[in-house]
């Protein structure tokens, strides 16, 4: 390996310094609408995972590069709005936001109440696109009630943030991308990370923000070719989902 190499290749393991948790799932290609996720936990130089993997769900056209920690630069196609693809690369993981008052006993994690006022702009041209908005739901605007947070739905009763496009956003690029809970087994989503909900609360009781949780998406040939550079868990730790 080439000095030049071996520098670049520490600086994308270093975006992942203090990451404690780390959410890892495989898709078969890139235009896969399935695979498997596991929750990893660091141990030393490398990581190990905190239980079984299981089945998710991604956007109806598959995954393409997105904007987060890492896969920002990365040549080849990117996330835009409604392209129906999940965002791929490395992202924080933010805010849990819920219709319920409270997490799942056991969680502890930040999270929000969603209200009649919430919403997530997904307006290409607004100021606050891609972002997390509250109004007075007495009077809201003439776009709230396509882009309001409550509507009743099963499958948004637990939004676990992936911090895609968010630091900050570039309109355009993809919005309002989440872990929720999904619509049926073979229902793939519009860009988000979707699963049966058991798994999601499970999900959500593991999460601990002193422990910066991040999540990491790739196609498998992605994944094999960047896991070392990035600082992601071996073939060998996650053989279940490389499997």
């Amino acid at each position: 390996m080439g000095l030049a190499v071996m520098l670049l290749a520490r600086a994308f393991a270093g975006e992942l310094d203090g990451v404690k948790q780390l959410v890892v799932s495989i898709a078969p290609t890139w235009d896969s609408t399935t695979g498997r996720l596991q929750c990893f936990d660091r141990q030393g130089a490398g990581w190990v995972a905190s239980g079984p993997a299981w089945p998710v769900l991604y956007g109806k056209n598959g995954l393409v590069w997105g904007r987060g920690v890492l896969g920002t630069g990365e040549p080849g196609r990117h996330k835009v709005e409604r392209d129906g693809r999940a965002p791929s690369g490395v992202f924080r993981i933010g805010t849990i936001y819920t219709y319920d008052a409270a997490l799942p006993a056991g969680a502890k994690y930040p999270f929000h109440t969603v209200g009649a006022g919430d919403a997530w702009v997904d307006d290409v041209n607004s100021p606050d696109y891609n972002r997390h908005v509250a109004v007075d739901p007495a009077n809201p605007p003439p776009w709230f009630a396509k882009q309001k947070m409550r509507h009743g739905d099963f499958a948004y009763r637990w939004l676990v943030e992936i911090r895609h496009n968010s630091d900050p956003p570039a309109p355009g690029a993809g919005s309002a991308i989440f872990f929720h809970i999904r619509r049926g087994p073979d229902r793939p989503s519009a860009g988000c990370t979707t699963m049966a909900e058991g798994n999601l609360v499970n999900l959500i009781k593991w999460l601990r923000a002193e422990q910066r949780p991040h999540y990491a998406l790739l196609p498998r040939g992605e994944y094999e070719a960047k896991w070392k550079a990035w600082g992601l868990p071996s073939p060998q730790e996650a053989a279940a989902l490389l499997r």
